[in-house]
């Protein structure tokens, strides 16, 4: 052996083997993005539902950071370059774009064949309509962390339009995160405000949440309350913590009152809702993209026993129900009902198979069918629903079901004709590239 063979086994060697270790590494990686990137193709989850990561392959060189920001697990690195390959999971974090090294990735909300309703507003969270402000998920933002900053910053700038001699500064409506962190501001700098939330309670999408769900976030910082560091949390313990927020700043929040219009006049408004009417200066939209929930329009939908939100599945145990739809939150509520004892659960979809659904919950989904703790109605549609029945058409076939209850998980109507009523303008986002298509607001 020569002395130059001997150099490179000394110095080469050493430099050789952790290059080999990370390929074989990163080779693992890559055939576990694919893998998951295939069975996402083939559930049809595609399409992000909100804010999410768009990868420039002339810039990333697959350093992998993006990976290990993500919370959700939904980016991973296909043939060298970022890949979104859990588009569902995704959350709208945008650590992912903080964490690359060279900049190659940008947020954006919508794709080039989905595109997603976005109500036009400033930097300062002002919509086109002087006074009229949004924060949180009805603008795109469904990450909680980031509504809660939202919310602040919505209500300084409602502070910076000055006060006024109406009997309100500013009109919150909605208390999830960022009408809970905007009305804590508003506190803070003794604002005239009032706080208006259409449920019984506060938490915004999350209260829709089956009972244990786990909801993802981040650590926190609240007005007057201070840093709450949480990461992972189940819905009950995150509703405590709003609880106690509202307790410990003593702030006032008007539950079950629900807005029903805006009406202006020169540079006021007033707020009609359910219960009273509210003149004032300005008004911070804090409400969710879900909207009101889609009902089914059939006869005796309006029953006590129907329901379009899941929130304890013990309240049904030994009873004969119905779950209609057929996205994740129609299986997750009809698996957690059929595991409550002496349960008879029937979920029936209108279409032949369950196309857009995490693959988690289409196989929890075939084992309760497999099981017999869950019968799969698909291509039926509810025709009637009767005080001890539902009436069922499958494929020209009736079919009449004893019934106790009835949970309709068919999605929400976006408020976007209120918000065009009010006269805010409506940008229809289809990613990067591609320029904002504006709906102008309908007459009035």
């Amino acid at each position: 052996m020569n002395d130059q063979s001997i150099f490179y086994l000394l110095y080469g060697l050493p430099l050789a083997i952790p290059l080999i270790l990370f390929l074989i590494k990163r080779s693992k990686h890559q055939k576990v993005s694919k893998a998951t990137f295939h069975e996402t193709v083939l559930s049809g989850l595609t399409e992000p539902p909100t804010l999410h990561p768009v990868f420039d392959p002339n810039i990333c060189f697959g350093s992998g950071a993006c990976v290990k920001a993500c919370p959700e697990k939904a980016i991973g690195i296909i043939d060298g370059k970022g890949v979104l390959i859990s588009p569902a999971h995704c959350i709208g974090h945008g650590a992912c774009a903080s964490a690359c090294p060279v900049g190659a990735i940008k947020l954006v909300f919508g794709t080039e064949t989905r595109g997603v309703d976005i109500p036009q507003v400033k930097p300062n969270f002002e919509t086109n309509v002087p006074g009229i402000f949004i924060a949180g998920e009805l603008g795109g933002m469904g990450l909680i962390r980031k509504a809660v900053e939202q919310g602040r910053q919505a209500m300084e700038a409602i502070l910076k339009r000055g006060r006024s001699k109406t009997p309100h500064d500013v009109v919150i409506i909605g208390a999830g995160p960022a009408g809970i962190s905007a009305t804590l501001t508003a506190k803070h700098h003794n604002l005239r405000s009032v706080t208006l939330e259409q449920e019984d309670t506060f938490g915004g999408t999350t209260l829709h949440y089956p009972r244990g769900k786990l909801v993802m976030t981040a650590p926190m910082k609240l007005p007057i309350i201070g840093k709450i560091n949480i990461r992972e949390i189940s819905k009950e313990s995150l509703m405590k913590i709003w609880q106690d927020v509202v307790t410990k700043a003593d702030i006032k929040i008007n539950f079950g009152e629900r807005m029903e219009k805006i009406e202006r006049k020169g540079d006021t408004f007033t707020v009609v809702t359910n219960r009273a009417s509210y003149l004032t200066h300005s008004v911070l939209l804090s409400i969710g993209r879900r909207g009101t929930p889609r009902k089914l329009d059939v006869p005796g939908e309006d029953q006590k026993k129907v329901v379009y939100r899941l929130l304890d599945p013990e309240q049904y145990r030994g009873k004969h129900v119905l779950v209609v739809g057929g996205g994740d939150a129609a299986l997750e509520a009809a698996v957690s009902i059929s595991r409550e004892p002496g349960t008879t659960v029937t979920l029936s979809y209108r279409s032949n198979a369950f196309s857009r659904v995490k693959p988690k919950n289409r196989q929890l989904t075939e084992e309760a069918s497999h099981s017999g703790r869950l019968s799969v109605l698909l291509e039926s549609t509810v025709k009637e629903i009767r005080a001890a029945s539902v009436l069922l058409d499958q494929k020209g076939t009736s079919i009449d079901l004893p019934n106790e209850a009835v949970i309709v998980c068919a999605g929400g109507i976006l408020p976007t004709p209120l918000l065009q009523e009010i006269g805010i303008e409506i940008q229809t986002r289809h990613g990067s590239g591609a320029y904002p298509q504006i709906k102008k607001p309908a007459s009035r």
